[in-house]
């Protein structure tokens, strides 16, 4: 159980979940009736465009613990998360999702494995509801990403998570553009510890995960983690320069005819499809690199609530 005075602040990013708000406040009260104090709740607005905006500000119009923060547009989940991190006052933060994937029934056993000790319990998901190219896709990235990544980033475990204050603290200071939240909480380090849950349907509304809004956070994940690619295309330059060279010697020794066009089109196809493979990968990296060097804010904050 948590000391008395202890406080819990809940960071919970929104992008068009007005079906979901209300339901998961209700649960988070709920599942705080077992802590010392109340929840501090913050609400990230990052750009909804239906009523989310308004049912988070009757709430907190009615509870001076729910906090909620309007960005200026849609900068990202990532980003948004960012943003509520860094008004959180308790002495340890919930990251979770507004769709009650997240079951808030959770926080007490992340907060009892935080009580114990460990500076970070991350969520792990035993089972998840989607789709099965969906489930492959996940399974594959985090295993891709565990051998990659020059840190120990843990399989299958998302955003949702308790941090102690030292973590949230160090998190707010990471001025990256692209941040990729889970892997830069591995990387700081400290005690981790997870614990394992069943991910649920989603409450109500549409993921806004699509297809190319997941491949963008893996490649964060991969390219803030991991200069394998870059190793890679200079494999791929490497081993075409290898075969390329045995194949001139094997022409030059035995002399053989050339028969037409059709090798040397092949052979040139080869060669320029890893170049423009290789210089994709670069091209990634470099881009990266500029959009750091613009140092333009991660998200503009257009107005607060009870903050």
């Amino acid at each position: 159980m948590l000391e008395k005075g202890v406080r819990i602040s809940v960071v919970i990013p929104v992008y068009n979940e007005s079906g979901n708000i209300e339901e998961l406040y209700g649960r988070l009260k709920k599942a705080g009736q077992s802590f010392p104090n109340p929840f501090e709740t913050i609400f990230i607005n990052d750009g909804s465009v239906d009523d989310s905006l308004g049912v988070m500000n009757k709430l907190a119009s009615s509870d001076r613990n729910v906090k909620v923060i309007d960005l200026s547009r849609n900068f990202g989940h990532q980003a948004a998360i960012k943003a509520g991190l860094g008004f959180v006052s308790g002495d340890a933060a919930i990251i979770m999702d507004a769709d009650l994937q997240d079951p808030p029934e959770l926080i007490k056993e992340l907060a009892e494995k935080w009580s114990n000790g460990h500076q970070v319990v991350y969520a792990v998901r035993k089972t998840r509801k989607e789709g099965a190219l969906l489930r492959f896709l996940y399974f594959s990235f985090y295993r891709l990403l565990k051998i990659i990544s020059k840190i120990e980033i843990p399989l299958d475990a998302g955003d949702f998570c308790l941090i102690d204050r030292k973590i949230v603290d160090i998190l707010v200071t990471m001025p990256e553009k692209d941040p990729f939240l889970r892997g830069l909480r591995s990387w700081v380090g400290y005690s981790q510890v997870g614990v394992e849950y069943d991910r649920k349907e989603r409450h109500s509304g549409k993921s806004k995960y699509n297809f190319f809004r997941l491949f963008k956070l893996a490649l964060d994940g991969i390219l803030s983690f991991s200069n394998i690619p870059l190793r890679l295309a200079a494999f791929l330059g490497f081993a075409v320069s290898g075969i390329s060279i045995v194949q001139i010697i094997m022409l030059l020794i035995k002399r053989l005819p050339v028969p037409g066009t059709t090798a040397i089109a092949i052979i040139v196809l080869f060669i320029g499809g890893v170049q423009l493979i290789s210089i994709g990968i670069i091209g990634e990296y470099l881009g990266r690199i500029y959009e750091e060097s613009k140092n333009r804010p991660l998200f503009i904050i257009k107005n607060k609530t009870n903050l």
